[in-house]
């Protein structure tokens, strides 16, 4: 079962936010973890890089597939994960904690009301299952 984080927002493409004023961190969720598998590599978004809502930002590769990533909010990187470079693995132990993608510098928050509330999101998983 998905483990939804209240205070998230979340993309059809199974991405999270977590915005904190001008700065959000960006992550995949539980769900496209679980669905890539053993993830044994991450192409992070380059530090300084302008990203644009919904556009790729970052790759990653599982023992089953390569997946796109694609970004919930459109601005700067100002952080990525270094820690993601050696131990990939971290998106798979804790896709909302410790493996975490990047933290951009948000241009536009208008563009949250594109975003999914954890209802929402709940809402949208349990339609997939149908």
């Amino acid at each position: 079962m998905e483990e939804v984080r209240e205070g998230l927002y979340y993309t059809k493409d199974h991405e999270w936010v977590k915005i904190e004023g001008p700065l959000t961190t960006i992550g995949i969720t539980d769900h496209a973890q679980h669905s890539l598998g053993d993830i044994t590599f991450v192409e992070l978004p380059k530090m300084g890089a302008s990203l644009k809502q919904s556009e790729q930002c970052a790759t990653v590769e599982s023992i089953k597939a390569a997946s796109d990533i694609y970004a919930p909010l459109s601005g700067k990187v100002v952080k990525v994960n270094e820690a993601l470079n050696s131990n990939p693995a971290l998106i798979n132990q804790d896709s909302y904690g410790q493996g975490w993608l990047a933290v951009i510098e948000i241009k536009d928050i208008e563009e949250k009301k594109k975003l999914l509330t954890d209802k929402d999101y709940t809402q949208y998983l349990e339609g997939l299952k149908k």
